[in-house]
């Protein structure tokens, strides 16, 4: 689609010259909350740019902070180019993360949900430039955003100056999909005002003073999603399981009959839940508040399982984002883009009485939850916002397979090895063996209950023996023994005996 915008006021750039306005130590705001609506172009111009430097014996390396994890041509060519001192505050990159676990790169995770007030507050120090995707940009500083949100409005209000990659592979028609809200910054916080996931509260462009607007670089890049995989065996059980949960808890009251929210987490398995949920007989047409809008859900909305999705991006495989761009007037009435302090915030979380899914690396017999390092100290990913909706929820529910590895590695352990989620926030555990339900339950009925419905029959008798043979305490721990599978699996390369 030819974009009707003139840049008349905003000189259009290269985007090597968009990268000459970078310089070495400069902190930068990228948008992207996934791959979806993540900066492409100019990015890779400053890691073109960053290997100029290093070539010459130059140092050149830039605080790196997004709204999540983003796609190869930010993160990855980033990475590869040794251009990031610091990243924050979340990744999903190859690169990027063997960049980070070998120590090159500095790391620190954080609750996606406070990001954007931690910058506000200037905890996070001064944003030199954000650099922008937009599918529209008009002379008086209105910014049409892409297929994501996340903290790009914050990035824009707090940086000196504003690069703007215009991406005309995303239709100006997206206006009015994006509802760009900032509350007010304590000690003049307000309520945030939204009692329905549904609700409208802000503006469908951000607005910016178009003098800090220093330039335009025209792109038609897709977003860099990857299709998912078809759900497997054990994927489909764990949907299928989630979903019986759900119904149960339909039944008894626990849950109101006209259903809740739903929140779920990125990938398969959250997919293969969606799925599972939209084809159960008894659980009504519901909605989704959630981070991202993926593949699953623009299948359900179609057959009216799901009535309207509330996220910070729509992170869809080419196909299925072709199939919304086809319909569009239809999805935006069905869809709303919302930063992520918005879609993320405890306040709204805990109103709506939303029920968060999400997956675990691993879990402890007693309900502790690792959601970020391989064997306690490889950073995988980050937290997310998995936590952001754990501690609130209306129910919180755990899913991952059982086992790993071919079987090598039991996810189910004596004590996780490293903890996000503590025990007092989990509710719900939902492997393919079974469904352990936490609440109302003391250590030791949780373990018991962990134990005998969601760990694979080759630990089972294992992690029993070793609670029973526990006699110390409130909670049945035995500090000389609590890691031997993940030391087993390190000695050996698996945690059976």
């Amino acid at each position: 689609m030819t974009h009707p915008f003139k840049p008349r006021n905003f000189p259009e750039l290269s985007p090597g010259e968009a990268a000459a306005y970078v310089q070495n130590g400069m902190t930068i705001g990228f948008s992207g909350f996934t791959p979806a609506g993540a900066a492409k172009a100019i990015p890779k111009a400053i890691a073109a740019r960053a290997r100029e430097e290093h070539a010459a014996g130059r140092e050149f390396k830039i605080g790196v902070v997004t709204g999540a994890s983003t796609g190869d041509s930010l993160d990855g060519e980033l990475a590869r180019a040794d251009a990031i001192s610091w990243r924050t505050p979340y990744q999903s990159n190859g690169a990027l993360r063997k960049s980070i676990n070998e120590g090159r790169t500095h790391f620190f995770d954080m609750h996606l949900s406070v990001l954007p007030q931690n910058i506000r507050y200037g905890f996070l120090g001064k944003f030199h430039l954000a650099v922008v995707e937009a599918c529209d940009v008009t002379a008086d500083g209105q910014i049409v955003l892409t297929t994501s949100v996340g903290a790009a409005p914050t990035f824009c209000q707090e940086a000196d100056k504003i690069l703007i990659e215009l991406n005309e592979f995303h239709p100006v028609g997206l206006r009015g999909i994006h509802d760009i809200y900032e509350p007010y910054d304590p000690p003049i916080r307000l309520p945030i005002p939204m009692t329905t996931a549904h609700d409208r509260i802000g503006s469908r462009s951000v607005r910016v003073d178009p003098s800090k607007i220093i330039g335009i670089v025209r792109t038609n890049l897709p977003d860099e999603v990857a299709e998912f995989k078809e759900p497997d065996a054990t994927t489909l059980q764990i949907g299928e399981n989630v979903a019986t949960f759900l119904a149960a808890e339909l039944r008894a009251g626990r849950i109101p009959k006209q259903f809740l929210p739903i929140q779920s987490g990125v990938g398969n398995i959250a997919n293969a839940v969606l799925g599972a949920m939209g084809s159960h007989p008894e659980i009504p047409p519901f909605q989704l508040f959630s981070e991202v809008v993926q593949d699953s859900v623009i299948g359900l909305m179609e057959k009216g399982d799901i009535t309207f999705a509330s996220g910070t991006s729509l992170t869809l495989s080419p196909p299925v984002l072709s199939q919304v761009y086809a319909n569009l007037d239809y999805f935006k009435d069905r869809i709303v883009l919302r930063p992520q302090e918005i879609s993320n915030n405890p306040e709204i979380v805990r109103r709506l009485g939303i029920i968060s899914i999400n997956t675990a690396i691993e879990i402890d017999i007693f309900g502790n939850v690792n959601s970020t390092h391989l064997m306690g100290n490889d950073l995988m990913n980050g937290i997310g916002g998995s936590g952001d909706f754990t501690r609130n929820a209306f129910i919180s529910i755990f899913t991952c397979p059982s086992i790993a590895k071919g079987g090598d590695i039991s996810t189910i352990v004596p004590l996780v090895s490293h903890m996000d989620h503590s025990e007092h926030s989990v509710q719900v555990v939902i492997t393919e063996q079974g469904i352990a339900d936490l609440r109302g339950k003391d250590p030791t009925e949780r373990a018991e209950e962990i134990i005998a419905h969601c760990v694979h029959p080759d630990y089972r008798d294992e992690l029993d023996a070793y609670l029973h043979g526990v006699i110390a305490g409130h909670t049945p721990q035995s500090l000389q023994m609590a890691f031997e599978f993940h030391q087993r699996f390190l000695a050996t390369g698996t945690m059976r005996r």
